[in-house]
Order: structure tokens, then sequence, then C-alpha cells
């Protein structure tokens, strides 16, 4: 079986293409995963097949890396503009980072917005292998209705819905295709020395010996070849169909690109869990393949099924693609072998969320209920992240953007019944002094036993930012026993959870300098209290101040899109630190900023704006930071 996976922007014509390439061998099965990943199975010459279709956009980014790593290609879907060649960077740079062969197909060639060659060169400012033009269009007037072959120079006349017709070589594209077929030649003569020898002595290679030389150049990844076409009219899909058939390499090249050992038997890619199935994992056989109840992982593995959901197998050979059922232990992401899994390369992995929220069911009863759910959720998902609000306890749910939040809400109503509230992450702010301060509190109860009594003397003042809370005492002659100076601390330390203005305090010094006990009514309860009430008086004397985090932000973004995101960091109260090429991604540049927690929401919105959805941000925390003026409304709400 050949596999592969079709990438692009959302309205490129994926949908379009895949149905029209599986329709070309009749029968075809579909299968669905997490709304956004469609798996065709179908027959081409004889020869069984599977595509996986991933949604376009940033929101079903992060299964793109795991369907690649289940496939011998990828076909990147572009449209036929250059002002978008921006929207295919992201999977460009991914196939770049996955050395998988690729395939460019620029689509709806019957309406383009620019020249078959300004396209060409946009896409490969992204692209870190040559792009090579397979073929020339044919122009009548200001409509495309035929294509060349530059490799068997040989034309073709598209007819609706039906195979494309050969034809005489018009003499209106002769020039263009000589032009461009010396360029095909010269790109392919560098991987092979034979045909630079014919170039040299200006000798015509013969058609079959430069369909080879293409296609051991494609299944080096040497070369990116780029094919044209109308997936909507049935245009240009044979000719693509052919370049992957030949073009493609032998599964065993996938083993070595997932990092595979000798003994592994499955990947498991992409995964899904259904309400009356449960969980479902995309395997795809290695070595010895997978047998039905046999050992994977260390575990069973339960139903094998076909890619349809509904026939059973006994097995999965290698190369196969097969859907396993009842394997909760299976995850995406990992190379299997009988015993035990190895993680797939950095490649494979989702980019960072590009939305948190926190999340919190809308019944109180269900809040076990979600929590077992979301675990389950990011188990299946790539592109979610889980983590906990310190707090609150809620979760907080990463995921790529708005609409993945939507989905993930609708799957969590559909196939587990539950409902749940979404909201803002509150800002992690801080509070710190000044100034130094001393205070003395007593505290007395007399309750008609036993009574309570304490009395401490304490100085607390600032320390170094990030240093943290220090405790030491300078008691003497036992005005406070020792026996309570722990309870003291104690007590120090819970008036720190919230200061003045109902943040955590940080950086400061308390020192119990004296105080005073009663032989019958101090306690340790009564020293804590004692404690807590007198650093809470000392900090409001102390010139308490909100700090607020700073966060170091490493943005990726084409190049194009730099200049737009400078004032943007500024109107955040963000610095710009610099930016600068990246080395491993053509077209691409790495910015560096720092900016308050309080815009990472914001940001993140902005630059989807900015960039169409190609950027991303990774964000860390670096430092607190005074804040100058009044507390957000919403971070003072939630303190």
């Amino acid at each position: 079986m050949r596999v592969f996976t079709l990438l692009g922007p959302s309205q490129s014509g994926k949908s379009t293409l895949v149905q029209a390439l599986a329709a070309l061998g009749g029968r075809a099965d579909r299968f669905d995963l997490c709304d956004t990943v469609h798996l065709h199975g179908f027959s081409y010459l004889d020869e069984p097949w599977c595509a996986i279709d991933l949604d376009g956009g940033r929101d079903a980014m992060g299964h793109a890396g795991l369907a690649l790593a289940l496939s011998d290609a990828a076909v990147i879907v572009a449209p036929p503009d250059p002002e978008a060649a921006v929207l295919c960077a992201p999977y460009l740079r991914l196939t770049e980072a996955a050395g998988i062969p690729t395939f460019l197909f620029i689509n709806r060639m019957d309406s383009p917005s620019g020249r078959i060659r300004d396209i060409v060169a946009a896409l490969q400012a992204y692209c870190g292998h040559h792009i090579a033009l397979r073929q020339v269009p044919i122009r009548e007037g200001d409509r495309i209705v035929g294509a060349v072959d530059l490799i068997s120079e040989r034309a073709w006349r598209y007819q609706e819905g039906k195979p494309s017709a050969l034809i005489e070589l018009p003499q209106s594209v002769e020039e263009r295709e000589q032009q461009a077929r010396a360029d095909l030649l010269e790109a392919l003569s560098d991987y092979d020395d034979h045909l630079l020898e014919q170039l040299i002595e200006d000798k015509e290679p013969a058609s079959g010996e430069l369909y080879e030389v293409a296609a051991q150049v494609s299944r080096g990844h040497h070369l990116v070849p780029a094919c044209l076409g109308s997936a909507s009219h049935g245009n240009g899909l044979t000719r693509l169909m052919k370049a992957l058939r030949h073009e493609t390499p032998e599964f065993s090249v996938l083993a070595d690109r997932d990092s595979a050992g000798g003994l592994a038997c499955a990947i498991a890619g992409l995964a899904d869990i259904r309400k009356h199935l449960g969980k479902i994992t995309v395997l795809r056989g290695l070595g010895e393949g997978v047998k039905a109840q046999g050992a994977l992982g260390g575990t069973a593995v339960g139903n094998l099924m076909d890619l349809d959901a509904r026939a059973q197998r006994d097995s999965l050979p290698a190369g196969q693609v097969g859907l396993a059922v009842k394997s909760d232990h299976l995850m995406p992401g990992h190379v299997y072998d009988a015993q035990g899994a190895t993680s797939l390369p950095d490649w494979a992995k989702a980019p960072p969320p590009g939305l948190r929220q926190l999340v919190t069911p809308a019944h109180e009863r269900d809040e076990a209920r979600l929590s077992a759910a979301l675990a389950k959720l990011a188990e299946t998902d790539p592109g979610l992240e889980l983590s906990q609000d310190p707090a609150s306890g809620h979760a907080i749910l990463g995921s790529q953007g708005p609409q993945h939040m939507r989905r993930i809400a609708a799957k969590l109503a559909e196939d587990f019944g539950l409902e749940i509230e979404a909201g803002p992450v509150a800002t992690g702010y801080r509070e710190t002094i000044r100034a130094r301060a001393e205070t003395r509190y007593r505290h007395r109860k007399q309750s008609g036993g036993a009574g309570q009594f304490a009395e401490v003397s304490l100085v607390v003042e600032p320390l170094a930012r990030g240093t943290g809370f220090d405790f030491k005492e300078t008691v003497k002659g036992g005005a406070v026993p020792r026996n309570y100076m722990p309870a003291v601390a104690q007590g120090a330390g819970e008036a720190l959870i919230e200061g003045p203005s109902g943040f955590p305090v940080v950086d400061v010094r308390i020192t119990l300098t004296d105080g005073k006990h009663h032989a019958v009514d101090s306690s340790d309860l009564a020293f804590r209290i004692a404690g807590k009430a007198a650093v809470r008086e000392a900090l409001e004397q102390a010139s308490p101040v909100v700090l607020q985090p700073i966060l170091n932000a490493t943005i990726h973004l084409p190049s194009v899109h730099v200049g737009d995101l400078v004032p943007v960091i500024s109107t955040m109260q963000g610095r710009v630190l610099g930016f600068a090429a990246d080395p491993d991604a053509p077209g691409w540049d790495i910015f560096n900023a720092q900016l308050p927690a309080v815009v990472q929401d914001e940001l993140h919105r902005t630059l989807a704006s900015i960039t169409r959805g190609t950027g991303w941000v990774v964000l860390e925390f670096d430092h607190f930071e005074e804040l100058h003026g009044p507390v957000p409304a919403q971070a003072a709400a939630s303190a």
C-alpha cells in the first residue's frame, strides 16, 4: 500500500482533489478522524492507496506531523496566486523538516491569479529544495486549456470531466516549453552524471531515461516536482497520480525517516475517540506487522479493522494501514515493537497552542467526569495541551485556535455528554514591598475555657527580585519560646498568600525580633494567628506594589510579516529584542521580544491575524517587574 498526505491552506481544493484522485480507481473507502483528518482508501491501476486529507489552517496543524509519519510522500496543494504562497509556507517548512518526498500541485488552473513562473517563484522563497516545474500551461487568450509535459514533450488538452486529449504541441507554447524543459533538465542533471554528460554534448536524452532520473531525484527528496491542474474539472489528475506511483519511494524508507528500530511492528499515527467504539488508533504495519490480539507495546492489541471501520482483519502486514480499536494503551506519535515504544522525531510534534482557556463544567457534579474526558482527548489530539490552574485547580486547555476549541467543546457534548464553560486564564500577578516596616501585634482571646495569648514584634523588608520568602528570628531572652517560632513562620507564610491587592507576596524577608508569651494561654495556634495578623499590618505600611509577569516570546513567522509585528509589540507594552532569519527554514524569521503576560492572548490573536494563521509563538516566563498603573479589571476581579 502507498500512503500520501495532502496538505495546503483552506480553500485550496484539497478535499476536491483527493476525492477526484480516489474516483480514478472506482470505489473508495473513507474514514474521518477528529472532524479534521479524512482517510481515503482506494485502488489505482490495481494497487492499493491511502490518502490522508487534512483540513487547512492552523487549527488542524497539530495532526500534520503524525499524518506525515504514516506517509510515503506529501502533496502540497497550492492556490494559483503568488500572494497565497505564504499560506503554503508552514506546509513546505514541515515537509522539509520531515525530509519526506514532496509533490506540489498548483490547483484551480482554470482561473489563475498570476503567471506560473511567479507562483513557483513565490513558493520557492519558502522551500529549501528547488521546485522543478514539470508542466507548462497551454493558453488560449486568458484561459488555460491544457498543459505540456516537459519530459515527454507531449501536449494535452483538458476535457471537462474526462481524461485529457493528446494534441500536437501548439506553436504558441514552443518557446516557453523549450526554456522550461532546459531548466528542468539542468536541475535534474545535478543529480545524474550521465544526464549531465548528455547535456554538455548537446545530446537529446530519451524520455524513458529522463523519467527514471526524475523518479530517483523525487524519491531522494532532492527536488520538489510541481504539477498543474484543476481538481474540480478533473484536469491534471492522471499526471499527478502517475508521478506519485512512479516517484514515491519504497515503504522501507519511511521506517528510517521515523527512526523506527529493527524490531518495530507498527507506527501509531492519528487517533480519535468515538462514542460507541472508544479509542481508535490509525496504525501502519512495520517489519513483521501486527496481529489481532497480538503483543504490541507490551500489551495485547485489540481488534484490527480496515479503513471503512466495518471489516475486521486478522493482521496488519508491513506497509498496510488499518484501525486498532479496544487498544487504549496505544498512543499516537509512537513507534511500537512487541514490548515497548519510542517517540517519533520532533518534526512530528504539534505546534505550541495558540489559545489557552480555563475550562470548567457547566454543572459542578461533572467535575470528575470532565477531568477524565479531557485526559482522554489530550491522549488522542496532539494539538491539545492540558494543564492545571494552580489558583483554582481547574483545567487549562491549550488548543491550536478558536475553531479547534469549538470542536473540542462539541466533542465533549456529543461523545461524553458534557457541557463546558471556557474563559480566560487569570494572569499570575504578584506583590512585593518597596520599604521596610516594623509592627507589633498582640493576639488575646478569652472564651470561658483556656484562653489564647501571643504577642510578636517583627520587621518586613524587601529582597532582591526573584529571591522569594525568607524568615529569620533575632529574639533574645526567651521572649518567644523556640517551640512557638515555627508557628509564627507558618502564620507569616499564610499572610503572604494574599497581599493588600489580593495577590501572592514575594521577595520579602520577615524577621521576628521580640514578643511575649503566657505560660498557660500561649499556643501554636495563638502565635500562628499573631504572626499572620502582624505581617498583614506590616505589608500595608511597607509601600506594597503589584508585580506583573514578563514573558520571553520567541515568534516564528514568514519574513514578509516581520515589519507588521514591530509596532504591535510596542502597543502591547513589549520590548523588541531583535529578529533574524531562521537558519533552518527559508523565508522565515525568528523574532524575539519580551511582553507582559497579560497580553499573551491578544498576542496570539494578533499574530494569527498578521501572519494569516502561519506564525506561532513560544512563550516562557522570564521575570517579574513592577506594574505601573492600575491592575487590569479582569485580574483584580479574579484575585
